[in-house]
């Protein structure tokens, strides 16, 4: 991938990431977290793997641009 491409895609993970603690902190302030534990820990799963792969995204956009 290019940089331009690491970065849009990085950028787009940022929204996935945002989106989703979004909806954790509406799911914790409903405690929902406490009576659907299998979707709440697949929000936090999604959230892991967006945060991992926009940092994966932004060490090759770095490590391109060098």
């Amino acid at each position: 991938m290019r940089p331009d491409e690491h970065e849009r895609v990085a950028l787009e993970l940022e929204k996935v990431i945002r989106d989703t603690q979004t909806t954790i902190d509406q799911a914790e302030a409903h405690g929902l977290d406490k009576i659907m534990h299998d979707d709440y820990d697949r929000l936090l799963d999604i959230l892991d793997r967006s945060i991992k792969r926009q940092r994966e995204h932004t060490l090759a956009m770095l490590k391109d641009d060098s």
